[in-house]
């Protein structure tokens, strides 16, 4: 119940942004578990100076107590003046690891020994196998990736990120939380093993097979239409006549392939989406068109990387 108040306490006192600059506002410190035996061992040299009148006791207790006193200023300092950059994060499928890239933008020295993390997983990751590591050179930028693993289809708000530091001696830890404005999309999880995909549809108002028009010099072909492969495109004609021309074959132009919602043998609505999902994938690189129905939204027939990837992104948010 505390955890749960205190994380709502934090994200009302953090904005989301994509872009966040590292001031004396938004930078913690506290001692290390390092930093509290290093001042338990000072107080008792500080006795034992006391009671044995060390003249040089004296002098190694305070020497000892100033380096750590400037270790914790290098220590704040090395992530004051920082600032982040989120890039987009790119659409992955519900269980892949989705890479979060953050760009580290250094305007001084040389920064040392930052990590970068995901708010919580520091208490899962102390191997530093959760930790991405990184200098960032003066005057430069360097990128943390870190990954996440989104359990479901759909917008999912990116967790906290952490970056912290230790450097120079251990003694204490300064980190600063960033609340990230960018959000992730999960496209549905593929369909294991992918079914087979429907028969195709003959196209409303047209025929299922077509003849080549009589009369036409070009028996045989027609005018390249948008969506048209490489490989169907007749070269030569196009070379003696400078004008893009494709083969015409019985299924061309006269059958559709549409992925329907509902022809999917499934009730449940994340199996539906995991079907069409299988079968986008299969029609791709298979290089057929299709379109898509989804209820009250549809997508036209078509083909390539965009075309899957706005299949996809309608799956996801279905």
């Amino acid at each position: 119940m505390l955890r749960q108040a205190f994380q709502r306490w934090l994200l009302g006192r953090l904005p989301a942004a994509d872009t966040w600059l590292l001031t004396q506002r938004n930078i913690y410190i506290v001692p290390t578990r390092a930093g509290f035996a290093f001042a338990a061992t000072l107080l008792l040299m500080l006795v034992a100076a006391i009671n044995y009148q060390l003249n040089l006791g004296y002098v190694l207790t305070f020497l000892l107590a100033g380096a750590g006193l400037v270790s914790m200023h290098l220590t704040h300092a090395t992530l004051r003046g920082l600032t982040l950059h989120l890039r987009p994060p790119a659409p992955v499928h519900a269980g892949e690891s989705a890479a979060i890239d953050l760009v580290l933008d250094n305007r001084g020295r040389t920064r040392h020994g930052l990590a970068v993390h995901l708010q919580g997983q520091r208490e899962h990751g102390r191997d530093g196998s959760a930790f991405a590591w990184c200098d960032v050179p003066a005057y430069g930028q360097e990128v943390a990736r870190i990954a996440i693993v989104p359990a479901r289809r759909g917008w999912h708000d990116l967790p906290l990120i952490v970056v912290e530091t230790v450097f120079p001696f251990g003694l204490f830890r300064a980190w600063a939380v960033w609340r990230p404005a960018a959000r992730l999309l999960a496209w549905p999880r593929p369909e294991q093993p992918a079914p087979a995909l429907p028969q195709p549809s003959a196209a409303a108002g047209e025929r299922t097979s077509r003849r080549p028009e009589r009369g036409s010099d070009l028996d045989g072909v027609r005018a390249y239409r948008r969506g048209d492969t490489p490989r169907a495109i007749v070269w030569k004609k196009v070379a003696r006549s400078g004008q893009l021309v494709s083969r015409e074959t019985s299924a061309a132009g006269s059958r559709e392939l549409w992925l329907d919602w509902s022809a999917t043998p499934a009730t449940d609505p994340e199996q539906r989406a995991s079907r069409l999902a299988a079968w986008v994938l299969a029609a791709e690189r298979a290089g057929l068109e299709y379109g898509l129905r989804l209820p009250g939204r549809n997508l036209e027939p078509g083909q390539g990387d965009a075309q899957r990837r706005a299949a996809l992104d309608l799956l996801a948010t279905q």
